[in-house]
């Protein structure tokens, strides 16, 4: 059996090394989850969306099943990682948690399988999300529990690795959803979702012998105000998208223009107002103090909303705009071509975040990954959509590692993890309002003009990569330009 060893070694006062087996036995379970990441939202789940509703509103049910689960998420996994920072089990603060997770996954797993209506799945995806973000939560603790700081950088290293491999794996499940093999496809996802957790059983963890004494109270509520913010947000938003729809009807090209235009202007101002307001409650005056690290969270989210919701709607805009017999290995190869520049791209946008303006290489991540999508809108073969599935995931990798250097530059040290906490909350909150107002906008299109709702609803997401860009300008970059910077 592998242990992971103290981070500290207090008999020699030194920090001990970390041996490669135990940089691995700390990272396999992302391996694991992984698999259950990119194999769901993409490919199987609007799958089986499509087998239980109409075909007119599967963008609509599909958007509120995903909405639904990323609100669940947002409650869960802040609340799993508290858990288990206070947690005094003698197995271990973070162990139980990913082993009572990952069990409950199978179950689940194996629910979704074998669903038989629309409302069955929307239940087994609810408890899914329960259950893994249980394990989620309490899993991001252990690199910085068991890792000395000076070591994180490889042992993020091995994690973005691990994060990165099942992507390879993705095309072989796509043409198991094509044959409508599903019970196969999720149970090729079970298993190493298993054998990854295992080894990380087996690390050795240092119980706690009190529980802290803080209060768990405040910051509960506070995520749960955070969620209301964007559940409320998207709800609004969407309303009023509806409404221009309802008050508009009978007004041909002029109804759609403007439910178009109302769409784009309710999808960046719930992002706007769900930052700000997010930004109130996690950090109150702190909004006034720090008016740059507000508006990075929403350059953040405008990017991340568009680029989660491109790959959540993949499917259908291959199956219904382009024409494929088999968008589900289609969706998996797009989705492979964009996590692997994304993982290429992260590495050197590290390095190039060191040396050069971050504002300004954001401002190419936006750039490019508008270019890329507007370049899928009029892409007709799979050689353009894979060029423009390259361009999208260099953008992204570009923008992750950038992005999140410059955020680190923004924030007050002393006050780090509660307010770069704000930028994780509400980037669920960001998925959130993409799909919820993004499905329901593209039914209502795709009924005047079959696929003419994907059109629209990758040109709003491309013009929300746009929109991250322009945040740039209220952003005030704490280093000079072209001066070296640390992350």
């Amino acid at each position: 059996m592998t242990e992971a060893r103290p981070t500290v070694d207090q008999a020699q006062g030194r920090t001990p090394k970390l041996r490669g087996i135990e940089y691995l036995t700390i990272n396999a379970y992302w391996l694991g989850m992984g698999f259950v990441t990119v194999s769901l939202t993409p490919v199987i789940m609007p799958y089986l969306v499509q087998q239980f509703v109409p075909e007119a509103l599967k963008n609509t049910y599909y958007g509120g099943l995903r909405s639904a689960g990323l609100v669940v998420a947002i409650l869960v996994q802040p609340l799993a990682g508290m858990l288990s920072d206070r947690s005094t089990l003698r197995w271990g603060r973070r162990r139980p948690f990913i082993f009572a997770g990952t069990l409950l996954d199978l179950v689940f797993l194996a629910l979704v399988a074998v669903s038989g209506s629309f409302w069955m799945l929307l239940i087994a995806v609810l408890f899914l999300q329960f259950s893994s973000n249980i394990a989620h939560g309490a899993y991001q603790g252990l690199i910085p529990d068991l890792v000395p700081e000076d070591q994180r950088g490889k042992a993020s290293g091995v994690m973005a690795v691990m994060q990165l491999l099942p992507v390879l794996f993705l095309p072989g499940i796509g043409v198991l959803v094509d044959q409508g093999r599903v019970e196969l496809a999720i149970l090729v996802v079970m298993i190493p979702l298993f054998i990854t957790m295992l080894p990380t059983m087996t690390v050795r963890e240092e119980p706690l012998r009190e529980s802290p004494l803080t209060p768990l109270k405040p910051p509960v509520i506070r995520i749960v105000l955070l969620t209301l913010i964007f559940v409320v947000a998207t709800g609004v938003s969407g309303g009023l998208v509806g409404l221009v729809g309802a008050l508009l009807r009978e007004s041909g090209v002029l109804q759609l223009v403007a439910v178009g235009l109302a769409g784009l202007v309710a999808m960046a101002g719930a992002i706007v107002v769900g930052v700000w307001l997010s930004a109130r409650v996690g950090i109150g005056e702190g909004v006034r103090r720090y008016p740059s690290f507000v508006w990075w969270v929403v350059n953040r989210l405008l990017f991340f909303a568009a680029v989660g919701s491109i790959q959540g709607f993949a499917r259908f805009f291959l199956q219904d705009v382009v024409k494929l017999s088999n968008p589900g290995q289609a969706t998996a190869l797009l989705i492979a071509v964009v996590g692997l520049f994304t993982g290429v791209a992260a590495l050197a946008g590290g390095f190039l975040a060191d040396r050069f303006s971050r504002k300004r290489l954001l401002l190419i991540a936006g750039l490019l990954a508008a270019g890329g999508t507007f370049l899928l809108l009029v892409s007709t073969d799979l050689s353009t959509i894979y060029l423009s599935g390259l361009i999208i995931g260099s953008a992204t990798g570009l923008f992750i590692s950038t992005n999140w250097a410059l955020g680190t530059d923004l924030v007050p040290p002393d006050e780090a993890g509660r307010y770069l906490g704000i930028s994780n909350l509400a980037g669920a909150g960001a998925g959130v309002v993409g799909a919820g107002i993004g499905g329901p906008m593209a039914d209502f299109f795709n009924m005047s003009s079959p696929g003419l709702g994907y059109l629209v609803i990758f040109s709003i997401y491309g013009v929300c990569f746009l929109l991250s860009s322009l945040t740039l300008l209220k952003i005030r970059e704490p280093r000079p330009p072209g001066h070296a910077q640390t992350g």
